[in-house]
């Protein structure tokens, strides 16, 4: 049953799927959503684009019933509808798949989609139902999931398609897919846009939130783009381009690469000697690795997401103990002294996780407090037994604005910040205490054009200050404009290692699916 509707405006086929008329939204005194009009037609990929903090995922949200705006209207088909909750928006056929999935980690792959829309008491009934329909969705989609499996054991690529099966079996007509590729590698994005294709071809609207201008230029038809709330521009993806894209997000020219001089190392900061990591079930992960991580340079480490690049960085960061090996950090052995993560950061070891929701930052607590983790202990944040709150806020502020987060809020809780800002606050709370090395998985997960120029120029001079970085990422252009030197991992092991200047999509990609480097 849809949601009540009012008088129609608009009718027939020609309707756009979705409307937006106006949409305001206030958060205190964030204004988040400015006057915003938006349509989406039918069989289409409609992006929508912008920086962090732009307003595109409080848009989204007010279009699935998660927020009420303050002014505005929202049409379906052409039809006025109130959208006061998710199942409003799912009864009028929209389906919204978020950037941290909705789905119960215990449950299987079937219980996950049938929760909620039960047929009766009797459950195997609508289990039974929903695994000959799913059956045919992921035929029809090439959407291809363990029905039987429990969430919690499936990779994310693959949970992903869980959530969009969900939305399917939802009868789904409108799509909206918040950085759906944000934990995707290129291949299982590839397949994601194919199956975007077969969407539109059958008529149904896709909206793409995300950061990524190469997405949005191969896979959509128009593209909106917000900046501080407000709808700044909307163009046919022909008739634009990724740069003429970047100025309307950030209001300047972006640089589309990374500019940096070539690198001078000096000594070995950090040696890896022989290193194997077990998972809890004695499955090796990463198996005999060996590598040294010299001064004044930046080593990125490249491989197909699930290769033992995870555990190699949380082994090097003290988080999960080595089976065997040695780590060798200002002429002591970490493995062997039994150093963790707080001995460690004492020897100038930082390490920003690739997870930053479950291992950077505790989103309960304020940002003043998530940008002294792990560093509380520090003299100048203390007063006796009792923490100084005036130098920890004194502190945040001056972090907040060296590395542009926003707002700059030290009280707001970190969960109301975009994805780009709290990566920008735990990159700044690494950054300012002067490591001399840096360990870091997934730099610029998640995070707008703009932010991605400035953590990369960061980055970059750190490495001409004399630091070492190691650099985990499964975006391949981003090891390639960082990087000074590149090991590439399969199955736990490095494959094989390239100077920048020998390196290119293609050697690293080969290297990616095992091919040894004296056969790439």
């Amino acid at each position: 049953m849809c949601p009540p509707a009012t008088d129609s405006t608009v009718t027939g086929g020609t309707a756009p799927a979705l409307e937006l008329r106006g949409i305001d939204k206030r958060f205190g005194t964030v204004h988040a959503n400015r006057g915003i009009s938006l349509s989406v037609a039918r069989g289409s990929v409609h992006g929508l684009i912008g920086e962090n903090g732009a307003g595109k995922s409080t848009l989204m949200n007010i279009v699935y019933g998660f927020h009420q705006p303050d002014v505005g209207e929202i049409l379906v088909g052409g039809r006025r509808v109130h959208i006061a909750a998710p199942h409003d928006a799912i009864a009028a056929g929209i389906g919204m798949v978020h950037q941290h999935f909705m789905l119960v980690e215990n449950f299987t792959v079937l219980e996950n989609v049938v929760l909620g829309v039960e047929q009766g008491a009797v459950l195997a009934r609508s289990l039974a139902h929903a695994r000959g329909e799913l059956e045919k969705l992921a035929r029809d989609y090439g959407l291809d999931v363990p029905l039987d499996t429990v969430v919690s054991e499936l990779p994310v690529g693959v949970q992903q398609r869980v959530e969009i099966l969900k939305a399917l079996y939802r009868r789904a007509e409108i799509l909206i897919l918040d950085e759906p590729t944000a934990v995707l590698t290129p291949q299982e994005a590839d397949a994601l846009f194919k199956m975007l294709g077969r969407l539109r071809a059958e008529g149904k609207a896709v909206i793409l939130v995300t950061h990524k201008l190469r997405e949005i230029m191969a896979v959509t038809d128009r593209v909106t783009v917000m900046r501080q709330g407000a709808v700044v521009g909307e163009v046919a993806t022909r008739d634009t381009s990724p740069r003429e894209l970047a100025e309307k997000m950030v209001g300047r020219a972006v640089l589309l690469r990374v500019e940096k001089a070539p690198a001078k190392p000096g000594e070995p900061l950090l040696a890896v000697r022989d290193l194997e990591v077990r998972d809890r079930l004695g499955v090796a992960r990463v198996k005999g690795v060996s590598f040294d991580l010299r001064a004044g340079e930046i080593v990125g480490v490249a491989g197909v997401s699930g290769n033992g690049q995870s555990e190699l960085l949380e082994a090097l960061a003290g988080i999960r103990a080595p089976a065997r090996g040695a780590i060798t950090l200002g002429g002591h052995d970490l493995v062997a002294q039994n150093f963790g993560p707080r001995e460690r950061r004492r020897l100038g070891l930082a390490h920003v996780p690739e997870d930053r929701l479950r291992m950077g930052v505790v989103t309960k607590f304020s940002a003043e407090d998530n940008a002294i983790l792990g560093y509380q202990d520090r003299a100048d944040y203390q007063r006796g037994p009792l923490l100084n709150r005036a130098s920890i806020r004194a502190d945040c502020e001056k972090k907040m604005t060296a590395h542009d987060v926003r707002p700059a809020l030290p009280l707001l809780r970190i969960s109301a910040f975009s994805g780009g800002n709290q990566q920008k606050l735990v990159l700044a709370r690494e950054i300012d205490c002067d490591p001399q090395v840096l360990l870091i998985g997934q730099p610029t997960r998640g995070v707008d054009i703009g932010a991605i120029e400035f953590i990369h120029k960061k980055l970059v001079a750190l490495r001409d200050a004399g630091k070492a970085l190691l650099i985990v990422s499964v975006e391949l252009e981003e090891i390639l404009g960082l990087a000074d030197r590149i090991l590439v991992m399969n199955n736990g092991e490095i494959v094989g290692e390239l100077a920048r200047a020998d390196a290119n999509e293609e050697k690293i990609g080969l290297m990616m699916a095992g091919v040894k480097e004296a056969h790439a």
